[in-house]
């Protein structure tokens, strides 16, 4: 079965990066997590990336803050897909700036400050291009959402707004 690497800087940032297991969870997918400080063990982030393909790792979701550093991404030849992690000076825009930054030729795909669940379902639906059966489950994980909205819209109706606020 195809994996995703799931890499963090930080336990700071479990958090956060936890959402996308969660989520890759829900679908089926498996996936290994992992800190490794791109700053702190730039060896120890080269030898995991390099090993990714090895391990089966078809995509892998970073989460990176303050200088985002996202070294691995030009060791690793499928794609990446950077969450900017919300930091304590600029609330996650210096992250967001530096991922989108990347250099020509290293490209990596860029999800919503703190945005771990859609990376994962991002990593889900580059999956999905090969997969069936990822595929199917991602099918059902959208109906469920236009279900889920529709109910919410049948309950507003029947009880009105202010029963409905007050339900929450």
């Amino acid at each position: 079965m195809a994996k995703v690497g799931i890499v963090m800087g930080s336990d700071s940032d479990l958090k956060v990066m936890s959402k996308a297991a969660d989520m890759l969870e829900e679908l089926g997918i498996e996936y290994e997590l992992t800190i490794i400080s791109a700053h702190r063990e730039p060896d120890e982030l080269i030898e995991w990336t390099r090993g990714a393909e090895e391990r089966d790792v078809k995509v892998i979701i970073a989460g990176a803050g303050m200088a985002a550093a996202l070294p691995g991404a030009a060791l690793f030849a499928l794609p990446v897909i950077g969450v900017p992690l919300s930091g304590k000076n600029l609330d996650g825009m210096d992250a967001v700036f530096s991922i989108m930054q990347m250099p020509p030729g290293v490209p990596v795909a860029t999800v919503a400050i703190d945005g771990a669940k859609n990376a994962a379902i991002l990593a889900a639906k580059i999956l999905a291009a090969g997969d069936d059966a990822i595929l199917e489950k991602i099918k059902k994980y959208t109906a469920d959402m236009k279900a889920q909205v529709v109910a919410k819209d049948a309950k507003l109706k029947q009880v009105g707004y202010k029963q409905y606020l007050a339900e929450k």
